[in-house]
């Protein structure tokens, strides 16, 4: 049995020659518990983990085509949604969230959905005059297929970790992870523990900029640290993190997501969401690596907090076991509540096998990031 360390090198010289071992997060931690974690570790090269969680924050990046005679885009409606001109004649940024105040009650999110599934949307353009662009105002058609650049970036792709949603209020509070009934009526959370991303790879340590993951089917790219990062966030004994903690942002191209992975939703009284599955290989490149993959639900927990209570810091009633949560029952302050998922589990599981087979064959990119993750934290308030 083989206990030594592992390089980069090595696992993609296994994957090169077809016997690259490949498992899922939860068969990973089946086998230890099994076997024990140092024949786990001698009989498995990578795991897979894998995600499928809501986000408001992420943002289209559209290329159009020129016009004639030329239109520097200060102002844009596609499908009815507002959107900006992103510099220049070409470029437009389009927010996935949103769709509140707009008369269709959509964003991105919906146009994003569209375009998918290869809609020609109304696209109108208003302009800012100069001698070089005297044009004022557009209108026409636009598809993915007339784009010559789209990608989605997911400025809050990837968490270690996720929260508990509850509200001590009456009645229906709206939160982005759906109605939350009050007083303790019910809990929402938003990772699904020991199968997640953050939770098989703590600190996000394999992933930086230029780490491949594999969004709704197609090859995205970490491009550094992502919304709300905190490296430094409270940690248990594992190095596991207790809050949301290390976050990685990731832009992938829309012309090769596949739409029956993308889910556009929206939220009541929060407006425009996306559900998006990414996926993500964990090679295990020596015992300790193994050793915090194979951490199971019983010792990862969750902090629950209060969604009634509009503040930066909301008020918290302490942690969860993952495990409880999956049960589908927590306690809280004195109340025992029942709890749902405000993920896809089965989307996660999908996405996750559709890596490994990728892995296995050779068709997906085993390399680490170009460096780290930043260490500098993300979440600096604005006083006043």
């Amino acid at each position: 049995m083989s206990l030594a360390p592992r390089s980069e090198a090595d696992l993609q010289q296994r994957q090169r020659s077809g016997d690259l071992r490949v498992l899922a997060a939860a068969d990973f931690r089946v086998l230890v518990a099994t076997g024990g974690l140092e024949a786990a570790y001698a009989a498995t090269d990578v795991v897979v983990a894998a995600n499928a969680e809501f986000t408001d924050q992420a943002t289209l990046q559209l290329s159009l085509g020129p016009v004639d005679p030329p239109l520097r885009i200060r102002e844009a409606r596609l499908d009815g949604v507002l959107a900006q001109g992103a510099g220049g004649t070409a470029g437009l940024c389009l927010p996935i969230g949103g769709g509140l105040g707009e008369p269709l009650r959509q964003g991105g999110a919906q146009v994003l959905d569209a375009l998918l599934a290869g809609l020609e949307l109304e696209l109108t353009l208003t302009g800012e005059a100069t001698a070089s662009h005297p044009r004022r105002e557009y209108r026409g058609r636009l598809s993915l297929e007339r784009l010559g650049g789209a990608r989605l970036l997911l400025h809050r792709a990837i968490a270690e970790n996720g929260v508990v949603a509850v509200s001590s209020a009456e009645g229906v509070v709206r939160s982005p992870y759906g109605p939350l009934l009050g007083p303790y009526g019910n809990a929402l959370y938003s990772s699904s523990g020991s199968s997640s991303i953050g939770l098989t790879m703590p600190s996000l340590a394999w992933l930086g900029p230029g780490s491949p993951v594999l969004v709704a089917g197609a090859v995205g790219w970490v491009i550094g640290a992502g919304h709300g990062h905190q490296p430094g966030t409270r940690r248990l004994p594992s190095g596991h993190a207790r809050t949301p903690g290390a976050v990685a942002a990731v832009s992938v191209d829309l012309h090769g997501l596949r739409p029956e992975w993308i889910r556009a939703c929206f939220f009541e009284g929060h407006g425009s969401a996306l559900m998006v599955p990414i996926a993500v290989p964990v090679p295990l490149l020596d015992l300790a690596v193994a050793r915090r993959a194979s951490i199971g639900d019983d010792h990862l927990e969750a902090p629950v907090l209060d969604f009634s209570i509009p503040r930066r810091i909301r008020p918290g009633f302490g942690f969860v076991p993952y495990s409880h949560l999956l049960a589908g029952k927590i306690q809280v302050d004195g109340r025992r509540i029942p709890c749902a998922p405000a993920h896809s589990p089965r989307l996660a599981r999908e996405i996750g096998t559709c890596l490994i087979e990728l892995l296995r064959q050779g068709r997906f990119p085993l390399r680490g990031p170009l460096e780290p993750l930043s260490a500098r934290p993300g979440l600096i308030p604005l006083e006043g």
